[in-house]
């Protein structure tokens, strides 16, 4: 059985310009939360019509209890909720799985791409990763490096899909918004849809496994750095890692799932 995996935000979902509109306690949420449903269900309906019998997604934005069942195609099978595992967004993937991708993804902390620009949760300034700023693509772009499954994907702002395609141009992108100042461009939605659905069908079709692989480092130099002093100072006692200076906490490893334990506690 040919196996496909999805993990899907919101903050990077077609039109969205606001943090009201990715809350579930405002009234703008709904809209939102619906068209990251049709974007997942998209997604997902690429991958099928491209072979894949089996698409697991996990719910990654807020609670992990956003998107509606009921719209996604009948092939697919979902994670909501936290596991309280370090895969954190990427739980349930492994290496039987013969492809990855991601929908509503967003630019990372301290990228002036889109308004809702963050890594994990609002109270860091950037997180790096090997002196590069990292988002959460690319910490969940590692996970499933790190179980052998290849991105075929990737939904989401603009500055984002520059970035996927920098690091390997074979990862197929549909650029929902481009975030300028506190406001985004976007594309009508049901186009999104329709260009998510044909992009991901075609991204399986046309690429191997080994050309859609994120490359993953040998060693690891993570720094957090905090937008409030004293996060610096607790993160400091995790084993292995040390405060670098009032804000900034660095952790040096060899292997990806230490990173993710670190991430886990820290961030």
């Amino acid at each position: 059985m040919k196996k496909f995996f999805i993990s899907a935000d919101i903050e990077g979902t077609c039109g969205i310009a606001h943090w009201d509109e990715a809350n579930r306690t405002k009234s703008d949420y709904a809209y939102f939360v619906d068209q990251m449903t049709r974007e997942v269900a998209a997604a997902a309906q690429g991958a099928v019509d491209a072979g894949m019998e089996d698409v697991l997604v996990k719910d990654g934005h807020g609670s992990a209890r956003n998107i509606n069942p009921r719209m996604l195609p009948r092939e697919t099978r979902m994670y909501r909720g936290w596991a309280c595992h370090p895969f954190s967004m990427m739980f349930g993937i492994d290496g039987t799985f013969d492809g990855c991708a991601f929908t509503g993804y967003h630019s990372a902390a301290s990228m002036n791409c889109n308004p809702l620009s963050h890594t994990m949760n609002g109270g860091n300034n950037f997180v790096k990763i090997n002196g590069e700023v990292a988002s959460e693509l690319m910490i969940n772009c590692l996970t499933a490096a790190y179980c052998g499954v290849p991105v075929y994907f990737v939904a989401g702002d603009k500055g984002l899909c520059e970035w996927i395609q920098s690091v390997n141009p074979n990862i197929s992108v549909v650029a929902t918004n481009e975030g300028v100042g506190n406001g985004t461009f976007a594309m009508h939605p049901d186009v999104a849809i329709e260009t998510i659905r044909e992009t991901m069908k075609n991204a399986i079709a046309t690429h191997t496994k080994e050309e859609c692989m994120f490359p993953m480092p040998e060693r690891f130099t993570v720094e957090i750095n905090f937008k409030e002093v004293h996060r610096a100072r607790v993160g400091g006692f995790y084993p292995g890692a040390v405060q670098a200076d009032s804000r900034t906490v660095r952790y040096e490893c060899d292997d990806w799932f230490d990173v993710l334990r670190f991430f886990s506690f820290v961030l």
